[in-house]
C-alpha cells in the first residue's frame, strides 16, 4: 500500500501550495485553507455560509489561531482560494492523508481468503456535482474509496468532452494494488482496466452487463444450461443462499459461481464467473421483485468462494452509502450551486478528508458529528489538527 505521510488534515494541507501573487495578500494561505476546512467540519455548506461562521466566530479563531489581524477572511477571499487552489496537488495531499486514517483500521473492508490471505476492499465509481449544473456541465469526479470505512483513497475529475471510463486509469495509475481487489459497476468493466490492474499486483471484481454482450451471454448461458456432469459439479460449481430481514423488507441472496469459462474468456486474468439473484419481499406491501447481475473476478477458486464475492459486492456499495450520499444529502453537495474555476472540486475533496475525520474519529451518525463540532470551534480546530498551530 502507498506510504504514509500525515498524521493530520493540517500537515496535508501545509503542503497545498500557495498559488496568489505575493502583491495584495492580506492572509496565509494556511489560514485561508484552515478556516475553510474548519467551516466544512462545522457543518457549513456553502461559501456564504462559511463566511458567516467564520464573521460570527472571530473572536475564538483569531485567540485559538493566534491571528493578529481584528478580522478574518471575507467570503470573496473564500472563493477566491477555492477557485484558484492547485487540485492536482490538494487531492495527492489529502490521497497521502487518507493512507494514514486506513492504517489505523486495517481490518475494516476486507476478506478473508479461502486459502487464509487478507485482501483489501476498495470500490471504483463516479459522481456528479449536479449543484453546478444550473450554471452548464456539471464537473464529474471518480473516486476510489475503501469498502467498510468509506475512506476517500484517490479522486480524480473527468476530462471534459470524456466519460468515467477514461479516468479511471488515471486514477489507479502509480498505486500499489497489492493485497487488494477493487470493484467497479458494469460501465468500468474494459479490459484495459483489468489488465492495469493485474500489472499493479491488484485483483477486480467487475459485474458484467449487456454492454459486454460475448461475455454477458457466456456468463448467462453457463448458469442457465450449464455443462457439467454431476460428478463434475463440485469442482465446477459453488452456491450459496443469503437471507436478510431489515428495513421493512425480507431479501434471499443466492450467489453462484464457477471456474468453468476460465480458459474459454477473452479477458485478462479472468478466473471465476459469478451470478447473484436478489429476491425481495417488501413486508407492508407484499411486492416481490426479482434481479440478476453477472460478474467476473480474477480471484481464483482456492481464494475466493460465493461468501467471499458476495462481501465484495455488498462492499462496494460502501462508496454510494457512506460516501456520495452523504455529501449529496447531509453535505448539502447536491443543493450547492458553487461552480466557478476548481471550487467545486476543491469543495468535493475536502468533504472527502472531512467524511474521513469523522469515520476516524468514530461517527456513524454524520449529522451528529456535524452538530458536535460545530458547537465548539476548538473542537473543531482540533479534529483538522490546527491546534496548537500558529498561522
Amino acid at each position: 500500500m502507498d506510504r504514509a505521510q500525515y498524521s493530520t488534515l493540517l500537515e496535508a494541507l501545509k503542503d497545498v501550495p500557495d498559488p496568489r501573487k505575493a502583491r495584495g495578500q492580506r492572509y496565509a494561505w494556511l489560514l485561508l485553507l484552515v478556516l475553510i476546512s474548519s467551516a466544512l467540519a462545522s457543518g457549513q455548506r456553502t461559501a456564504h455560509a462559511m463566511a458567516d461562521w467564520v464573521r460570527l466566530h472571530t473572536v475564538e479563531l483569531r485567540e485559538a489561531l493566534h491571528v493578529s489581524r481584528a478580522r478574518l477572511a471575507s467570503e470573496a477571499t473564500l472563493r477566491r482560494a477555492l477557485r484558484v487552489i492547485d487540485l492536482a496537488v490538494l487531492e495527492q495531499r489529502l490521497s497521502q492523508f487518507s493512507v494514514h486514517v486506513v492504517a489505523e483500521t486495517p481490518s475494516a473492508g476486507t476478506i478473508q481468503t479461502t486459502s487464509g490471505e487478507t485482501l483489501q476492499g476498495q470500490a471504483v465509481d463516479g459522481k456528479a456535482l449536479r449543484g453546478a449544473r444550473a450554471y452548464g456541465a456539471a464537473p464529474h469526479l471518480v473516486s476510489l474509496v475503501r469498502h467498510g470505512s468509506g475512506v476517500v483513497l484517490a479522486e480524480t475529475a473527468v476530462a471534459e468532452k470524456s466519460n468515467e471510463i477514461t479516468a479511471v486509469p488515471r486514477l489507479l495509475a502509480g498505486r500499489d494494488l497489492s493485497g487488494t481487489v477493487t470493484t467497479m459497476d458494469a460501465m468500468h468493466t474494459q479490459k484495459t482496466t483489468a489488465q492495469q490492474i493485474l500489472d499493479q499486483g491488484g485483483h477486480y471484481v467487475m459485474v458484467v452487463k449487456e454492454n459486454q454482450p460475448e461475455l454477458y451471454h457466456a456468463i448467462q448461458l453457463l448458469f442457465d444450461q450449464p455443462p457439467w456432469l454431476e460428478q463434475e459439479r463440485a469442482a465446477e460449481y459453488q452456491v450459496k443462499r443469503f437471507p436478510d430481514k431489515g428495513h421493512g423488507r425480507h431479501e434471499v441472496r443466492t450467489l453462484e459461481c464457477s471456474p468453468t469459462l476460465s480458459d474459454y474468456l477473452d479477458w485478462p486474468g479472468v478466473s471465476l464467473v459469478f451470478r447473484r439473484r436478489c429476491e425481495r419481499l417488501i413486508l407492508k406491501t407484499g411486492q416481490v421483485s426479482h434481479e440478476t447481475t453477472y460478474g467476473i473476478t480474477s480471484l481464483r477458486a482456492e481464494q475466493a468462494g460465493p461468501v467471499q464475492l458476495e462481501t465484495l459486492c455488498r462492499g462496494h456499495w460502501t462508496i454510494e452509502n457512506r460516501v456520495h450520499h452523504v455529501r449529496d444529502v447531509t453535505m448539502g453537495e447536491d443543493a450547492n450551486q458553487t461552480h466557478v474555476g476548481h471550487a467545486p472540486h476543491a469543495l468535493a475533496a475536502l468533504r472527502n478528508a472531512i467524511l474521513s475525520l469523522f469515520r476516524r474519529h468514530a461517527w456513524t451518525n454524520i449529522a451528529a458529528a456535524f452538530r458536535h463540532y460545530g458547537a465548539s470551534v476548538e473542537r473543531v480546530l482540533a479534529l483538522i489538527g490546527a491546534l496548537p498551530a500558529q498561522l
